[in-house]
């Protein structure tokens, strides 16, 4: 960065400018104006507020500008100008001219995310400056023993941390929380305390998709996992096997376009083969009905579809954040990881960008506290090794660290597909091996699978010898 220039030091000790960056400041609110939605939740997701800006001026601009996304107002230039002429500040920030050149000075809004670090380190460190400084003045006048003034500096300084990196939950709290989380668990009869997959040989493994865990399903291409994908997405929509109803779902299908992801679950909802209809093989009145049922009850579940391609993970977690903020997800499939990008790695080689991809989706699902589902492609190492095809952990395309940060990885392969596997014969037979599952049992699960309607469904006597022998408990009753 450029040297600072001079400022006032706004009550400091003279000669001392306080820490601050002119420059990022101005590039802060110069990729808002360029693109304010997407660095306004960069803004809210870092816990910067017109205080974190050193320049009087950028404080100013910065308050207006959120107070007009809060009301819904558009953001840019012009608007801005507007408001601030409007409201008395215009001359004080500058003028139209300053506003012209804090846009011209900001070359893309790309580095919002960058411009903000520094804003927020920036303030931090005039915050522990101004704590130190009162620190020093409450022990020379102090009046009270040491040990409240003690307490009373230290709870100043832990209420920095705090702002900066969100309330820590005392421990008698998140005890409290677990015990009602167990007693939830006991009171559903189901055994089922995340989202309901609505496949009921999945449900007893996994217990539900839970919220904060990222979960991975990974195949070699053509196995149907974007399939199976889409039916747990539906069914989590429309509250299958769920007690309580429906729930919002927000895709993100980077592979394939909206219209072709929409014809895909009509058809499997209404079991109309895509193939058939759009080859005619089909009448219109044969399909016509049932496609016209499967429109009316897709129609009204909350389903968010995000189509588009080559996005980076970055601006991926901007739009869930959103879809979280105004439509209330509680679950997001991406379809799939390695078609991510992410600009910070991009250089340093695959692995390093696929593991950081990695890091971020699981760290999305913390912060937004719900189950994120990603789908993976294999390498060709299952292909390679025998004659089933059976994958392992180890054949995750790109980066070891896919398996690290997953909570759940799901492996699907169908038999079928390899004509030397003793089971090759059953056309319908789709294998979900659970390998990895960080609170619960791993193994088989089988479900069957119609290709025609791209559709899964459950399987009697659907696991291995251990899981498939698995019964539900009889629910614990609470005093």
């Amino acid at each position: 960065m450029p040297a600072e220039p001079a400022s006032q030091d706004n009550g400091s000790r003279p000669g001392r400018i306080p820490p601050h960056s002119h420059e990022a400041e101005q590039g802060v609110i110069g990729c808002i104006l360029l693109d304010a939605e997407r660095a306004l939740d960069f803004c809210i997701e870092r816990k910067l507020s017109a205080e974190s800006f050193h320049i009087p001026a950028h404080r100013s601009i910065y308050d207006v500008l959120v107070s007009m996304s809060s009301a819904g107002e558009p953001v840019d230039v012009l608007t801005v100008t507007q408001k601030l002429r409007d409201t008395g500040q215009l001359e004080r920030v500058g003028g139209a001219v300053e506003l012209d050149r804090i846009i011209d000075a900001t070359p893309t809004a790309a580095h919002a995310e960058y411009y903000i670090s520094l804003v927020r380190e920036k303030h931090i460190l005039r915050s522990v400056i101004d704590w130190a400084r009162a620190a020093e003045r409450q022990c020379i006048g102090a009046t009270d023993s040491a040990d409240t003034v003690l307490s009373d500096i230290e709870q100043r300084l832990l209420g920095i941390t705090d702002t900066e990196h969100g309330r820590m939950v005392p421990w008698s709290e998140s005890v409290k929380l677990a015990m009602e989380h167990i007693e939830k668990v006991f009171l559903t009869k189901t055994g089922i305390y995340g989202l309901s997959t609505g496949f009921r040989n999945l449900d007893k493994v996994l217990m539900g998709m839970k919220r904060a865990e990222m979960i991975i399903i990974a195949a070699r291409p053509s196995m149907g996992k974007t399939s199976l994908a889409m039916n747990i997405a539906e069914n989590v929509a429309l509250g299958k096997l769920s007690q309580d109803g429906s729930h919002a779902v927000g895709i993100f299908s980077l592979e394939m376009s909206r219209e072709a992801l929409l014809v895909r679950m009509l058809c499997s909802h209404a079991r109309v083969s895509t193939h058939k209809i759009s080859g005619g093989y089909v009448s219109a009145n044969e399909a016509h009905g049932p496609l016209t049922q499967a429109a009316s009850a897709l129609s009204k579940v909350s389903i968010h579809l995000d189509d588009t391609g080559g996005l980076d993970v970055l601006e991926l977690r901007a739009r869930a954040r959103r879809m979280k903020q105004k439509y209330k997800i509680e679950l997001v499939v991406v379809d799939y990881l390695q078609l991510l990008h992410s600009k910070e790695h991009s250089r340093q080689g695959l692995q390093v960008e696929t593991a950081a991809i990695s890091g971020h989706l699981k760290a999305m699902a913390k912060e937004l506290d719900l189950p994120v589902l990603a789908l993976s492609q294999l390498s060709r190492a299952p292909d390679n090794r025998d004659k089933s095809g059976t994958p392992r952990l180890s054949d995750l395309r790109d980066s070891g660290a896919i398996e690290q940060d997953a909570d759940v990885v799901c492996m699907l392969r169908r038999p079928c597909r390899y004509p030397e596997d003793e089971l090759a014969g059953d056309a319908t037979l789709a294998i979900v091996d659970i390998v990895k599952q960080r609170n619960g049992p791993t193994g088989e699960v089988h479900l069957n699978f119609e290709e025609e309607f791209t559709r899964f469904a459950d399987r009697a006597g659907g696991g291995d010898n251990d899981l498939g022998a698995m019964e539900m408990e009889e629910p614990v009753e609470l005093p």
